[in-house]
């Protein structure tokens, strides 16, 4: 894609809706002029996982029309994220000792070192997913890669070609996928007739989103509560340190509710939306909280066991952002204001929970003034990495994307 006048769709494939956005990119911004939202059948995805190609492919056409009504175009180039559990995102360091520290960084220099993280990077994590699963070969590919840190000697730099020194670390986050979920995306884009500009974490796209790279300070945990996931990030001085995600989301509340007061799926989510928009009664309010308190404990136990593995050397932030449909329920950001669950993580203070609201994507301006809750930021985050796919590259991850190129093959 050129610079001017360029227009693409972000398709966020959930497990409750499919959503899809067509916007236009003028350099470094996105501006959204269509929205279309539909709601999947419950046989249709699991998990975060495409479990009905054809019903997921009718939904992405409808959401994709009310879109293009809307904008009164339909671009092809699209990205489309991918969550759930299988899906793990970390980043690797290495560190190299350059044999002659007086000698300038070359890009060659450059790419053997990036070549040396990927592969342990992808080595590493295909043992965890092999361990997770109990199949030893599972088949993963690379889905992100994004430089988060380099630094020679100590010192911090964004492109080290032209450097002298000694020690070059470099810290890349990469995010893996099981090739069949991949293969289950690239097949309804086909189907749809899209050109695939790229497949992106979604817990690394919310996390993007916040225009953090401006900040070598800034550090946050994400979580983006969906229907049938909870997807966490944590980013620390301004890059992103992993993605974890586990199979928690706002269906089994629904699904709770259902079963305690003898309702449909749909009568029970009519219910729980009108639950957390405030419209029930005192009595039927404190009759749901009861029935999904047990749930909430359940998933709160999901983000302590997700944040344990960062908790290595350093201190969790104390700041955690909050999107997705399932975070509007209210006991959402009430459990994780409580005090008991943070004791055993290694916290400096009590984290401060707010949601991510779509104002604070700074990158991506919404023309049509219809995006206004929680449930929007992943597709706007997705539109914000479209304006990075397609840009011209920096020298750094255009030698990323060439060694991930190499790799591939």
């Amino acid at each position: 894609m050129g610079k001017k006048k360029n227009y693409a769709l972000a398709l966020d494939i959930g497990t409750e809706f499919v959503k899809a956005l067509i916007f236009r990119i003028d350099d470094d911004q996105a501006s959204v002029i269509g929205v279309g939202r539909q709601r999947q059948k419950l046989s249709d995805m699991q998990g975060g996982r495409v479990t009905d190609i054809s019903g997921v492919i009718s939904n992405c056409e409808k959401a994709l029309d009310q879109a293009a009504e809307e904008s009164g175009v339909a671009p092809t180039q699209c990205v489309v994220g991918i969550a759930g559990e299988l899906v793990k995102g970390t980043t690797t360091t290495v560190h190299y000792q350059r044999p002659a520290p007086k000698s300038k960084v070359t890009v060659g220099e450059l790419k053997t070192i990036i070549t040396e993280v990927q592969k342990k990077a992808f080595e590493k994590t295909r043992a965890n997913l092999a361990w997770e699963t109990g199949y030893s070969e599972i088949d993963v590919r690379l889905v992100n890669s994004a430089v988060v840190d380099v630094k020679i000697d100590g010192y911090k730099v964004t492109n080290p070609v032209g450097f002298q020194g000694r020690d070059i670390s470099v810290g890349i986050f990469n995010a893996f996928a099981p090739v069949v979920h991949l293969g289950a995306l690239q097949t309804i884009t086909e189907g749809l007739g899209l050109d695939l500009l790229g497949v992106v974490a979604e817990p690394y796209a919310v996390a993007r989103s916040m225009g953090m790279e401006e900040s070598v300070e800034f550090s946050a945990i994400f979580i983006d509560i969906g229907g049938g996931t909870t997807d966490i990030a944590v980013v620390r001085n301004g890059g992103v340190e992993g993605t974890k995600m586990f199979a928690i989301g706002g269906r089994v509340f629904t699904k709770r509710l259902a079963n305690e007061f003898n309702l449909s799926f749909q009568e029970a989510e009519k219910l729980k939306m009108a639950y957390s928009a405030g419209e029930l009664e005192k009595a039927k309010s404190e009759q749901m909280k009861k029935a999904i308190d047990g749930d909430c404990q359940t998933w709160l136990s999901g983000v302590q066991l997700a944040l344990e593995e960062f908790a290595g050397v350093d201190l969790l932030p104390s700041k955690i952002l909050l999107c997705g449909g399932g975070s509007m329920l209210p006991d959402i950001k009430k459990i994780l204001e409580t005090s008991e669950w943070i004791d055993d993580l290694p916290f400096a203070k009590k984290p401060k929970v707010n949601f991510i609201r779509p104002r604070d994507v700074s990158s991506v301006l919404d023309e049509t003034e219809s995006l206004d809750d929680p449930q929007d930021i992943t597709p706007m985050a997705l539109a914000n990495m479209a304006i990075d796919l397609a840009g011209t590259p920096s020298v750094i991850s255009g030698t990323i994307d060439r060694v991930v190129d190499s790799l591939k093959e």
